[in-house]
């Protein structure tokens, strides 16, 4: 005990030290945790309080701020939780009216950002400034994300358009581990998509003056006409001059997934204060030139200013992504104390940028690049101390990519299930060569480029050529078998655990045992999975929109009944849906991919499958469209894994069947019910199915769970069916206002005929059977985890 108490005495006494050297009077750390934790608490609510009571805690808030001095931080914790609610709160009301949506509306507003321009469409962000139905003014207010299916013309940045358009609310798929579109459009301010409806109608009005949005399209077409064509650096050198990740394909972010260095490639914190610091740099020129000016102002009070002006000018070209906010605030933190010539620590610098985002722009916090940009420099302030010389400078530049490695461990495993075993060599290599030369090249070109000054295109090819160079080792490191561990969620206790793991492990100096942190991060990076008993069986019908994805799993064995749609813009459900939700379920082997039959929205994205999951057995029907070696789906066969029963229902040996008629329909049975996956079959299959069911007494006493057949369309679950199988409940795999109208009016009046339960992937999201010994359990994805910004 003795031992111990020493041993808390002197870490005590090191993180007061550690503190007290990051005190700097006025706003201090404590005051930015108390809010940032108002804030997290305001924007991760199921729903939103109502506005009286916001306003009743507003005022509190200011009473404790103004008249008791010992609860100011509970006032500031409040007065944050207020702030970030009501702007929840303009959120929602700025959405599209649901009444609206589907309507024919006259919009006009301007083209944002870059556009871009897939094989189907042009897709952009509009900004609205008027709208109407009918001829009548709406009071319609903000950013719509539009697709131009067959426009005439190529659209630029920065057009004015009036156009006619049919919208609807922001609503995503909800799946475990899975892109929350709706969340993003809430952090971006997006109140709606849709599509141009009548490009008959579509009038251009000229184009806005002062865009900057146009000279991020001119550097990056510059970019692309100096470097040969389908030149491999193209793209990235894009990406970091002016953040155009247009050209950046799914190989790419592969690639920098694995490898841990996105954060170079998008325009961070290190490119705008690479900007600054050339700001600063022509100060000290010109006063080198000409030193009288020093005898009326001092260099850093001259440098101050130009710095913060040249990142600010370099920010706009980037588009003012969180980083490069962070990074601004920083720097005019920095610039504000040079002018009036006091110091300012790193931790109060980073302090009073965490307070003027979370003012004026709070729910920034639903976004990743929040958590890592203020964690990661606040670490690194944290457990890194300045030394002097260039041995000190190499010393910290390797040890900071072991401390960020480290120190955002648990938040990458929160935010995206990953983490990359090779990031910190990586990033040893990578952040000197492209933040130090190729970034400055890359700027540099583009400056000459934009001027039409000689040589642009020859530094272009230069930074090209490195770029090259740097790529083809990060894709070397990216195919090392180990060099990306996906992790499934282990839980909120095993976050903070880690957490406090690596608080501990990056302690400052003087800390004793700081190796007894690494056992706390076991139980986020080893997580205990929750998987059926011998006998039982788990299924996930993924929410892929107009499409089928369904996972089973029993205790030691998984099989996924058709792979998610893929588009003709080439847009793959099964890439950006299917293959997250998996990981993120702890699926390391998939047994068995059974495709129900050819169609893109059911086979469409097994080639993203088979890429993360190459050693799995392939089945199925069609596989002359599919182009895959499927083993025949025939009736009859049957396998079991752990106490469960798999078996082919339909089609038969010599069935005349093809298309939507030849799907292949599969029973799983085990102790607790059935589970019917039905692909796309007719009325005239189902009848076929209908009678061999009945004539195998198959049904039993067991509950069944019916997967509606064609995504709930009118000629599928036919009377004939359903009064054979007499599901218990019955659940469909459809589009959100799907324009087929799935699920149809009659298969509706059929199911309520007979009192079946209906649950939709597109109200419920992702649905989750458990089919235990005392029958099936149901769980809905938007039910399980409500947050305010969801439909």
């Amino acid at each position: 005990m003795a031992a111990a108490r020493a041993a808390w005495r002197c870490t005590w006494s090191a993180w007061a030290r550690w503190a007290q050297t990051q005190h700097s009077g006025g706003i201090g750390t404590t005051h930015a945790l108390a809010a940032l934790t108002g804030v997290v608490g305001a924007a991760l609510l199921p729903r939103l309080p109502p506005p009286w009571m916001l306003l009743a805690c507003a005022l509190l808030a200011l009473v404790l701020l103004l008249c008791i001095a010992r609860l100011r931080l509970i006032g500031v914790l409040l007065l944050a939780f207020a702030w970030t609610a009501g702007m929840a709160t303009q959120v929602l009301h700025a959405r599209l009216p649901p009444v609206l949506q589907g309507q024919d509306l006259r919009i006009e507003g301007r083209v944002v950002g870059l556009p871009e321009a897939a094989a189907d469409a042009q897709r952009f962000v509009f900004a609205l400034e008027r709208a109407s139905r009918d001829s009548r003014p709406l009071a319609l207010h903000g950013q719509v994300r539009l697709s131009w299916f067959g426009a005439a013309s190529v659209l630029a940045p920065c057009q004015r358009w009036q156009l006619t358009v049919r919208l609807k609310r922001p609503h995503g798929q909800v799946n475990p581990g899975g892109y929350d579109s709706e969340r993003q459009a809430a952090l971006n301010g997006l109140i709606a998509t849709g599509y141009v409806r009548d490009a008959s109608t579509a009038r251009s009005m000229g184009t806005s003056a002062l865009c900057v949005d146009a000279l991020r399209a001119r550097i990056a077409r510059a970019i692309a006409t100096a470097l040969p064509a389908s030149d491999a650096a193209t793209p990235l050198l894009q990406a970091l001059a002016v953040g155009d990740q247009r050209g950046l394909s799914e190989a790419h972010w592969r690639v920098l997934r694995a490898t841990g260095v996105g954060h170079l490639i998008a325009i961070s914190g290190l490119h705008v204060g690479l900007a600054g610091i050339a700001g600063a740099l022509l100060v000290y020129a010109f006063t080198w030139l000409w030193p009288q000016v020093l005898l009326r102002w001092p260099r850093r009070v001259l440098a101050a200013p130009v710095a913060l002006g040249a990142a600010w000018a370099y920010g706009a070209l980037a588009g003012y992504g969180l980083p490069t906010v962070r990074t601004l605030l920083m720097i005019a933190v920095v610039a504000w104390a040079s002018t009036r010539r006091r110091g300012v620590g790193g931790m109060q610098t980073l302090t009073l940028a965490l307070f003027a985002v979370l003012l004026f722009d709070p729910l920034a916090v639903l976004g990743a690049g929040f958590w890592l940009s203020f964690a990661g420099v606040a670490l690194l302030v944290y457990a890194l101390q300045a030394g002097r010389g260039w041995r000190a400078w190499l010393t910290e530049l390797g040890l900071a990519q072991a401390v960020m490695a480290l120190a955002l461990l648990p938040l990458t495993v929160l935010l995206f299930g990953q983490a990359s075993r090779v990031g910190p060599l990586a990033n040893l290599v990578a952040v000197p060569l492209m933040g130090f030369v190729i970034v400055p090249l890359t700027l540099l070109a583009s400056l000459m480029l934009v001027a039409d000054l000689s040589g642009g295109v020859v530094v272009t090819r230069f930074a090209a050529w490195l770029m090259r160079a740097q790529w083809d080792l990060l894709q070397h490191m990216a195919a090392w078998p180990w060099a990306l561990a996906w992790l499934p969620w282990a839980g909120a206790g095993a976050f903070m655990l880690a957490c406090v793991g690596v608080l501990w492990m990056l302690a400052p100096r003087g800390v004793p045992a700081r190796l007894l942190g690494l056992p706390l991060l076991l139980p986020l990076l080893w997580p205990q999975q929750q998987r059926p008993a011998v006998g039982e069986f788990q299924a996930w019908v993924l929410d892929v929109g107009q499409g089928s994805a369904v996972l089973v799993r029993t205790a030691r064995h998984a099989l996924l009944y058709d792979a998610g749609p893929r588009y003709r813009s080439g847009f793959d459900l099964g890439e950006a849906a299917v293959v997250p939700s998996l990981q993120a379920l702890g699926v390391r082997h998939l047994d068995r991919l059974l495709l129900g039959h050819g169609d893109a929205d059911h086979a469409g994205g097994a080639a993203a499958v088979l890429a993360a999951y190459p050693n799995t057995l392939l089945q199925g029907s069609e596989p002359e469209r599919t182009g895959l070696p499927l083993l025949p789906c025939v009736r009859g066969h049957r396998w079991h894994w752990d106490g469960v029963e798999f078996s082919v229902l339909h089609p038969g040996i010599g069935d005349a069947v093809s298309g939507n008629e030849s799907s292949c329909v599969l029973v799983v049975r085990g102790r607790g019910g059935m589970l019917l996956l039905s692909g796309d079959i007719g009325a005239r299959s189902e009848r076929a199915v209908a009678r061999d069911w009945a004539a195998n007494n198959q049904a039993g006493t067991q509950p069944l769970v019916l997967l509606l057949a064609h995504h709930g369309s009118r000629f599928s679950s036919s009377d004939a069916l359903l009064d054979a199988l007499r599901p218990r409940l019955a659940l469909v795999s459809a589009g959100y206002r799907s324009s087929y109208g799935h699920p149809h009016a009659d298969v509706l009046a059929r199911l309520q005929a007979r009192g079946v339960p209906l649950f939709n992937t597109a109200d419920h999201g992702a649905l989750r059977v458990d089919m235990r010994g005392n029958g099936p359990r149901l769980t809905l994805g938007r039910e399980q985890a409500p947050r305010w910004w969801r439909e």
